[in-house]
């Protein structure tokens, strides 16, 4: 049984005449009775009768042909779905992001994408995660794109960076440190810390910063973004330092620059290097590169 069989079924089963639908199918009367004798006899049932001059399915060629009809709608179903895949106006994109970029780069970049007339429906789906998890993600295909932080050993991925975040330190309004407007790193030694979660990005960074300066803070609590280490500063339960994200200018605390070199995190865009990106794809990856500054 093939492909072909099935759309000749179908024909046939729809005008009952085999003169007929050869001609709909351009293909010899003949090279359709034998295609169709072929698969009933693949079956084991007869699919056609004889009524009159025409033909009639037989109860098993009713049968048959409900089971073709849902086949051959979801092939085209597939197909329609292959073709808007393939187009750069109209595919899919799934990406996956770091939290900090939940609440304005994703959506306004993915908005500004979209406002430009060839790209209007192309459509998105969003996830959010830690970097090592959406890595796991688009080496099994289930993302597109990802946003997050760089990870070594990983050479068949493109990081391009697109944003390069401040670190700064962040302390109650109350506390000793809160007196300095800029101090080193190592003034947190002897003060409570704040943490992002030690598997994601910024967690890792930010624990080979105190290893890189010989530190060993004690860290009370980790959280997964900057809005819940804010929260935890504001009210007095240690200090942080954290990338300087929106969240920290309307907070109640205090900001500290840092006097140390290179303080700063990059966040990076990552797709693979060598698998086939579809057109909208593809589109999106070089509106993102344009759209960056160049770090």
């Amino acid at each position: 049984m093939n492909l072909n069989q099935l759309y000749y079924f179908q024909m046939v089963a729809n005008l009952q005449h085999y003169h007929q639908a050869a001609a709909e199918l351009n293909i010899s009367q003949p090279s359709l009775s034998r295609s169709m004798s072929n698969l009933e006899e693949e079956l084991g049932l007869f699919l056609f009768e004889k009524q009159g001059r025409n033909i009639v399915l037989t109860k098993y060629g009713r049968i048959f042909l409900e089971h073709v009809d849902k086949i051959i709608e979801e092939l085209e179903n597939t197909k329609k779905r292959m073709e808007n895949l393939a187009s750069s106006s109209e595919g899919h994109i799934d990406i996956a992001y770091v939290s900090p970029l939940a609440k304005h780069y994703i959506p306004f970049s993915a908005r500004r994408f979209l406002d430009i007339k060839e790209n209007k429906n192309v459509t998105f789906s969003f996830s959010q995660n830690y970097t090592a998890k959406m890595i796991e993600g688009l080496k099994a295909d289930k993302f597109d794109v990802v946003f997050g932080s760089y990870s070594e050993e990983e050479s068949d991925l493109n990081f391009v960076p697109i944003i390069r975040q401040e670190l700064v330190v962040i302390v109650p309004h109350n506390h000793e440190l809160a007196q300095y407007e800029e101090i080193d790193i190592k003034q947190m030694q002897s003060h409570n810390v704040i943490a992002y979660e030690r598997y994601s990005g910024l967690g890792k960074f930010t624990r080979k910063l105190f290893k890189n300066f010989d530190m060993n803070p004690e860290i009370i609590c980790e959280s997964s973004d900057e809005g819940s280490i804010v929260a935890l500063v504001e009210a007095g339960f240690g200090v942080a330092i954290v990338a300087r994200v929106s969240e920290l200018e309307s907070a109640n605390i205090k900001i500290l620059t840092l006097k140390n070199r290179d303080m700063y995190h990059d966040v990076y865009m990552i797709h693979h290097k060598y698998r086939y990106l579809a057109p909208a794809v593809q589109n999106f990856i070089n509106f993102i590169k344009k759209q960056s500054n160049s770090l």
